[in-house]
């Protein structure tokens, strides 16, 4: 029997599967993840947040002093400048304020990754010095979105799904005029 003639028809009966390996493969990418992240924070914004006081920037890339940083989110109100981190992850998170790393544990697999609160820091201080802001007039907030469950307790600013509009509710106190937010979103 003819070697070429096994394996045409291996591949005319399984053709289909090429297709669904693909979609499995994109299903479970880190870029799937942070699009439906980034998307969960973009739909309970307009949920959430009154749309005449909170106003939303998506996905901004700054310069900084050794190349530039990209933002998630941004909540511009005159409660400050609320600068979100998204993590969409699953299992259990453990790590504290002062971690250089936190770790995410599925049953009994451990991974490290860097510590958000670290990462938006650069966000916030970036954010500051371009516009001109001081650190009470801006706000670190990190919103891990998924499945996942923290393990110990997190500040504040550290929140787990919709949580993270109560946080920004909290700020009731104005620290922007209505024209530093309008030069703000201009900018």
């Amino acid at each position: 029997m003819d070697f070429l003639l096994i394996i045409n028809k291996i591949i005319n009966a399984l053709w289909y599967l090429i297709p669904i390996a693909i979609f499995v493969v994109v299903l479970k990418s880190p870029w799937l993840k942070g699009v439906i992240g980034e998307s969960f924070i973009n739909l309970s914004e307009n949920l959430l947040l009154d749309k005449e006081k909170y106003y939303l920037i998506k996905n901004v890339t700054l310069p900084t002093e050794d190349g530039s940083t990209q933002i998630d989110h941004i909540i511009v109100s005159e409660f400050g400048v609320f600068v979100v981190e998204t993590k969409n992850m699953k299992g259990w998170i453990f790590g504290s304020t002062n971690q250089k790393t936190w770790t995410q544990k599925i049953y009994k697999h451990s991974s490290k990754f860097q510590n958000p609160l670290h990462q938006n820091y650069k966000h916030t201080k970036t954010l500051e010095s371009l516009l001109g802001l001081n650190a009470q007039q801006v706000h670190s907030v990190i919103v891990f979105v998924g499945d996942s469950t923290f393990k110990i307790e997190m500040p504040e600013n550290v929140t787990h799904g919709r949580d993270y509009a109560k946080y920004i509710k909290s700020k009731k106190n104005p620290v922007l005029t209505q024209s530093q937010v309008t030069e703000i979103i201009k900018k």
